[in-house]
């Protein structure tokens, strides 16, 4: 494997699946068979999840509710999906530990770095919600925090396309795929592949992002294993 330890990115609208809302459970189920396939290679996994399946910060500001209240609720749908995740990887005897930016007993412990390390190395896998516990952070920010503590070799960021893009695969047909990018030309290009703050987080610390298609079953693995699958920006 070229990674030993990763962070997994993962969209809450990702849950949605066929269904258009909430958590759809096929869905659920087949990330959690995807992850099972690299934890079975003995793969350190931490995973952060996003809540825009159930309630976004900053679309609830949008609408009349106070941001800062809006960011923590949005923080709480991390915790259900997250709750979610758990529940299905038990179900194919998968260890886990939940981890949150905000602790809410008995469901999810305080994020210590020390802690999760440990959880990892003791082979569990580790779910991080909460995003980073404060206010005017996303999910992308978080998992880059995340990773950075951890230590993890790279991020990768399950998305609905094969990679990045310079357009929208899903509305412009001509748009043409990235294999490799470096932090300089997706920033120059102005490629959303993270928010800034997340963006610059990785490119300080080293730390690289592959951008792949999570809903193709194996591409997982492929890209933990090293093989040309999504988009490499480093």
């Amino acid at each position: 494997m070229k990674y030993t330890r990763i962070l997994l990115k993962l969209s809450g609208e990702a849950l949605e699946g066929a269904q258009g809302y909430g958590i759809d459970p096929k869905r659920l189920a087949g990330y959690a068979a995807e992850i099972k396939t690299i934890v079975d290679e003995n793969v350190q996994v931490a995973i952060v999840i996003g809540g825009g399946n159930i309630f976004r910060g900053l679309q609830g500001s949008a609408e009349g509710v106070d941001r800062v209240q809006g960011d923590y609720m949005g923080m709480l749908a991390t915790v259900i999906n997250s709750m979610a995740l758990q529940d299905a990887l038990g179900k194919l005897g998968i260890r886990s530990k939940l981890l949150g930016g905000i602790a809410i007993d008995p469901i999810c412990e305080r994020m210590s770095r020390v802690r999760a390390i440990e959880y990892l190395e003791q082979g569990n896998v580790a779910i991080i919600s909460g995003g980073t516990g404060n206010p005017y952070f996303t999910t992308d920010t978080a998992s880059a925090l995340r990773a950075v503590e951890i230590k993890a070799d790279v991020i990768l960021k399950g998305t609905r396309v094969e990679g990045v893009y310079n357009a929208d695969p899903e509305k412009d047909p001509t748009a043409t795929k990235y294999d490799t990018l470096s932090f300089e030309e997706a920033y120059e290009k102005g490629l959303k592949i993270m928010d800034l703050t997340a963006f610059t987080l990785c490119k300080e610390n080293n730390l690289p992002i592959v951008v792949f298609n999570m809903n193709t079953p194996g591409n997982l693995k492929k890209v933990v294993k090293g093989e040309k699958v999504g988009t490499v920006v480093s």
